[in-house]
């Protein structure tokens, strides 16, 4: 290979990782996405504990559900949910709403 086409292919590698750092992190230089990697793999890790959280929550709200039933009374109790909806929202804000409703969601019915 010559010194020319030896130049070009590192100048081609270059630039084809560039555009591979930009893809991923939308950055534009490599501090930047350097910092961007670091923080997903940040938001990942703190995915999987809310994750592992929110299984935990719905083994927890199964155990209720089953006490709650097996005495006679009904699956939900919606004053307590609505409690859960005011705490989200007052932590949260409006979008807090709806995430807890995702999560009330996913811990009924599981008995």
């Amino acid at each position: 290979m010559t010194t020319t086409t030896a130049a070009a292919k590192t100048v081609t590698e270059k630039t084809l990782t560039a555009k591979t750092v930009a893809e991923k992190t939308g950055a534009r230089t490599d501090e930047a996405a350097a910092l961007i990697g670091d923080a997903r793999d940040r938001i990942d890790a703190l995915d999987d504990r809310i994750i592992g959280l929110i299984q935990e929550r719905m083994a927890v709200s199964a155990v209720i559900q089953e006490a709650r039933i097996g005495s006679g009374g009904r699956r939900v109790n919606l004053a307590r949910e609505m409690e859960v909806l005011g705490h989200y929202r007052d932590a949260l804000g409006k979008p807090g709403t709806t995430l807890a409703m995702t999560v009330l969601e996913l811990c009924r019915g599981r008995v």
